[in-house]
């Protein structure tokens, strides 16, 4: 197992760095290196997972080249990259794209084919997600009778906060507000249909769009286990939380430890890294019904 790959550099370049990604400016086009780095309740911890920002790469990358909807995907060939001279090229190897930069909307599009997390939780309270009502009598981790369109805020810090439909539409205007709410419907509905094929049931999802020109592209990364919650069929039993293929596994150790999540993550022990990166290489295997390497 190679040691994860925390930070990436490449020098004279403007980049930024988010939770999990580097992005750096090439004028017309970005080029995005998938780190190893996981978050956790709003924290990078310090801990990396190796491999993992490989897995997050190659499945968006799977996901470009099966749907048909307009993307960002320029190239993942390393040798493709115009980067300054003398830049080793080997460690963005798998975990880089080449992709055009748009004018990105700034509302998450997320859709829920099943009620867990923050929707479970507001359903909760009022039997309401992002005011959409649902039927009563719903239980945690149930299908829901059709999948739902629930968008979300971008925040630079903390959770991202879920917004009715009406104002999505007053941030952005109605007939994007609709076009995207089309495609991001249509998006997890193929993925899902693919997935349920391989034993994975895709629970929700949240996508990024942005504009080229008034085109309407899918950038980010789509359907991996970071945007989503993927569940192992053979295992599903609603009325509970259900075993995931993502960084579950993390949160559960990271509550047992007594940390107050307001002051530095603790380091996470060999175990939980081994464990949490079998989990993402199997989502990928089982979705691409390929050998990740």
């Amino acid at each position: 197992m190679t040691p994860p790959l925390l930070q990436s550099s490449i020098p004279n370049l403007p980049v930024r760095h988010g939770k999990v990604r580097d992005v750096y400016d090439l004028g017309d086009r970005l080029l995005i290196v998938a780190t190893d780095r996981i978050s956790a309740f709003d924290w990078v911890l310090p801990t990396g997972i190796p491999d993992k920002g490989r897995v997050l790469t190659q499945l968006s990358k799977f996901w470009f080249g099966r749907l048909k909807v307009s993307h960002h995907l320029l190239s993942m060939d390393v040798n493709d990259f115009p980067l300054p001279t003398g830049t080793p090229r080997e460690p963005l190897a798998g975990r880089s794209m080449l992709v055009r930069k748009t004018e990105v909307f700034p509302v998450e599009c997320v859709v829920r084919g099943y009620l867990s997390g923050s929707g479970w939780k507001e359903y909760q309270k009022n039997g309401c997600v992002c005011g959409i009502q649902l039927p009563a009598g719903l239980r945690e981790s149930d299908r829901l009778p059709e999948p739902i369109f629930t968008p979300a805020t971008k925040e630079e810090s903390g959770h991202d906060i879920n917004i009715p439909f009406e104002r999505m539409c007053e941030i952005l205007s109605r007939p994007v507000s609709e076009e995207l709410r089309k495609l991001s419907l249509e998006i997890y509905r193929c993925g899902s249909e693919h997935a349920n094929t391989r034993g994975v049931i895709i629970a929700d999802t949240k996508f990024e769009f942005g504009q080229i020109g008034g085109d309407i592209i899918l950038i980010d990364e789509v359907l991996t286990p970071d945007s989503s919650r993927f569940w192992p069929a053979d295992r599903y039993e609603p009325g509970r939380g259900q075993p995931s293929y993502d960084k579950q596994f993390v949160r559960d150790w990271l509550e047992t430890t007594g940390w107050d999540k307001n002051s530095p993550p603790p380091e996470l022990p060999a175990e939980v890294v081994s464990h949490t990166r079998a989990k993402y290489i199997e989502a990928y295997e089982k979705i691409t019904d390929e050998r990740f390497s």
